[in-house]
């Protein structure tokens, strides 16, 4: 069996893809830490989750989505990630996401630890969020997406959350992003666990709601647009789970929205894995669009709240015309809309305030994908 050390660069709670990995290697006998980076240090400095040990660094207080100071921070995080890991040498490194590569690599060169690379999504596409026609913002997120695919070569084995869903399918996912980068990777998606599925509950009126990460206003623009464009006694309860960089910017947003045209919306911030059951059981309908702008949208990035949300019965509505809205629509968990285009969007949530979906494939399927893969690289 192996020591095996991940790292990612948030608090790792909750992060369920990191976790439901680590559990599921730690089932198999092997000794895991994830090395995870408590950028406001709100979190105990050590943990263990089902048989895996969280290390969390407190290095200073540091943002999410912010330039220097994150930049500044998550450098500072990786150099002590880097010390303590040449020092007790773990028989695998496994970096979450494209800002942790710089830890593998060295370890990697220096010492011929086998290195693990699992691509959540296009890190590089992140710092664009903020300001997505900034000149500065385009060229670091130009140097980023070369710095990463400078460092692939040195990777043992590549994962990722996305790929075409068959030969047919036109929506690409992040495995074909590498491809045309002459990279080849296996796909694990964020699915839940078997044990997670339950029914969705009923209850007077409807609610919309959107738990996770708050990264962009226009989302929400778009959602308020389509909920005012209902008749007054039509229009749902929004509820709103999450933190992130535009949390404040869509409070303000909402909450003068409430005041204004008299919504019922309902806000509140970071929640933990044992707490999402409890939060869905109020939506039912699951709002999951965002700018195509981003980038990762169009390549194939899949919101986890689709899956999640399925998973106790709600539908979701997602962007068009990419990879998110060909699934749903396939599996038949939800519905697609052309981005900005309300009406369409006013009329879909609508529609699916009574529909109950299930969710076939679970992370059973992943959890064998992921251990053959794994198993190709630790003996």
């Amino acid at each position: 069996m192996a020591s095996i050390a991940m790292v990612v660069t948030n608090a790792c709670s909750p992060d369920p893809r990191v976790l439901r990995h680590a559990a599921w290697l730690a089932h198999e006998g092997h000794d895991i830490t994830v090395h995870a980076y408590d950028r406001q240090e709100q979190y105990p400095m050590s943990e263990s989750h089902k048989g895996v040990r969280i290390m969390r660094y407190h290095l200073g207080k540091s943002p999410y989505g912010g330039m220097l100071k994150t930049a500044f921070g998550i450098r500072k995080f990786n150099q002590n990630v880097s010390r303590g890991l040449a020092t007790n040498r773990p028989q695998v490194i496994y970096c979450h996401d494209a800002d942790t590569l710089v830890i593998g690599c060295h370890l990697k060169k220096k010492y011929n630890i086998p290195l693990v690379f699992d691509m959540h999504d296009l890190q590089h596409t992140w710092i664009r969020m903020p300001s997505s026609n900034s000149l500065i913002r385009k060229i670091l997120s130009w140097w980023m997406e070369k710095q990463m695919l400078r460092r692939l070569k040195h990777v043992d084995l590549i994962l990722t959350t996305s790929g075409k869903i068959s030969d047919e399918s036109t929506s690409p996912g992040f495995r074909e992003y590498l491809q045309a980068h002459g990279q080849e990777a296996r796909v694990i998606e964020n699915r839940p666990e078997s044990d997670e599925l339950v029914q969705k509950s009923t209850r007077d009126g409807w609610c919309v709601g959107y738990l996770g990460r708050v990264r962009e206003v226009e989302s929400f623009q778009l959602l308020l647009e389509a909920v005012l464009l209902m008749e007054p006694k039509q229009r749902p309860r929004i509820r709103i789970a999450g933190d992130g960089v535009a949390f404040d910017s869509v409070s303000q947003l909402l909450n003068t929205a409430k005041i204004n045209h008299d919504l019922q919306v309902e806000i509140t911030g970071s929640f933990d894995t044992e707490e999402f059951p409890k939060i869905i059981q109020e939506v039912d309908v699951m709002y999951a669009m965002y700018s195509p702008s981003r980038g990762n949208i169009l390549q194939g990035a899949i919101p986890v709240k689709m899956f999640d949300a399925a998973a106790h019965g709600v539908p979701s509505v997602v962007n068009s015309g990419c990879l998110m809205g060909e699934i749903a629509e396939h599996e038949e968990i939800g519905q697609s809309v052309e981005w900005m285009n309300s009406a369409q969007l006013s009329e879909n949530l609508f529609n699916l305030r009574e529909v109950k979906v299930q969710l076939n494939t679970t992370s059973e399927r992943e959890r064998k994908r992921f251990l053959e893969a794994l198993n190709t690289l630790i003996k």
